[in-house]
């Protein structure tokens, strides 16, 4: 009897701690998931889904602004694929060196009001820092 009440014991801690691990790994996967998308896939989901999101197109050839501090910049995205389809991302951070029109960029924040507001501004890097194949060394 003392031996069933004591394995009865152990598989309730299992079953405890179990249960706290799966409630522990669920809950921070939910609170850290963030969508990364086009432009296009972000224009069709509502404003309110987009409160955490990384979007991925290029920089439009026109309506750049930076402000006077050299701080941040305020610049038209657009999607890769269909280059028609455009958000306006406002960024405050420090401008990446690689950041100009016609660019790749990725940005990482939530939609506001009229405009996705940038936490995080990151550019693709340009080909030139790619390896190129320069043959066998036989």
């Amino acid at each position: 009897m003392a031996r069933q009440k004591s394995l009865s014991v152990y598989a309730f801690a299992l079953l405890l701690l179990t249960g706290a691990v799966g409630f522990m790994v669920w809950s921070g996967l939910s609170s850290n998931s963030v969508y990364f998308l086009n432009v296009s896939e972000a224009l069709a989901m509502p404003p309110q889904e987009l409160q955490a999101a990384r979007l991925f197109g290029t920089v439009a050839e026109d309506g750049m602004a930076r402000p006077g501090n050299g701080l941040g910049v305020r610049f038209r995205l657009q999607d890769a694929e269909k280059p028609g389809l455009v958000v306006w991302v406002e960024y405050t951070g420090v401008v990446p060196d690689t950041f100009k029109p016609g660019a790749e960029v990725i940005v990482e924040g939530g939609m506001g009001q009229d405009s996705f507001q940038a936490k995080n501004l990151m550019t693709k890097c340009p080909s030139k820092y790619q390896k190129e194949n320069r043959g066998s060394l036989a």
